[in-house]
């Protein structure tokens, strides 16, 4: 009887053991299997990181080429007022020259030791901002260095790298965003005061409004219109 009761629980024993062995097996494979799926995630980052480096990189050959021919229409026609201020006009308005004038610094804090975010700040909520400051009369724009022009993205790569213009102005574990408009004063404080701060503290971040001069760097990317053209009238 001993013997049987023995070979019983040997044998229960042993089938726990496999089932254990099994199990634990079952668990190392997932682990690999997630551990693969991370490193490719990882990998397909950094190809898209690369990607867009390559495009900022000939947007800004692009752009300095369209400079130099600017300039020199820009000096054939120096002795003519009327088209050099048409130029001009036009280069502001497709933001491919630097401007100043009066306006606002908005300073965004999601991180940091003087600040209670619980989240960071998403590329919705940069998207949010600059419609606003179009809404209150805004004419140029600028994030982190970067015009914002009738083609600019604000998009997020892999999990919080944000692009705007394909050229990454956040890092992780924080990042403090200096937004500057140019326009009439009252109206963008007024604006950002009351349609964006108040959102924008509920969730513990520091923000900061200022009226200043302000200075905002030129486009540094091109126009390009492989698609569309002109409508011929008549």
């Amino acid at each position: 009887m001993i013997n049987k009761h023995v070979i019983t629980v040997a044998t229960i024993a042993a089938v726990a053991i496999g089932f254990l062995i099994s199990l634990q097996f079952q668990a190392q494979r997932e682990v690999d299997s997630a551990e693969k799926i991370q490193q490719q995630r990882v990998e397909q980052t950094d190809t898209v990181m690369k990607t867009l480096q390559d495009e900022n990189n000939s947007l800004q050959e692009e752009y300095n080429r369209i400079s130099a021919e600017l300039e020199k229409y820009r000096n054939r026609n120096s002795e003519n007022p009327y088209l050099k201020a048409r130029l001009d006009q036009l280069k502001i308005a497709d933001g491919t020259i630097a401007v100043t004038g009066s306006g606002v610094k908005m300073i965004v804090k999601d991180s940091g030791p003087d600040t209670d975010a619980v989240i960071p700040l998403s590329t919705d909520e940069l998207r949010g901002i600059v419609n606003v400051l179009r809404l209150a009369g805004a004419e140029a724009i600028s994030i982190n260095g970067q015009r914002i022009v009738a083609s600019t993205s604000i998009v997020i790569s892999g999990t919080a790298t944000i692009l705007v213009n394909s050229v990454p102005i956040s890092r992780i574990g924080g990042t403090t965003y200096e937004i500057l408009a140019i326009g009439k004063q009252d109206d963008l404080l007024d604006y950002l005061t009351n349609m964006v701060a108040i959102d924008l503290k509920q969730f513990g971040r520091k923000v900061e409004i200022t009226r200043e001069t302000v200075t905002i760097p030129s486009f540094k990317g091109s126009y390009t219109f492989e698609y569309a053209s002109e409508v011929k009238k008549g």
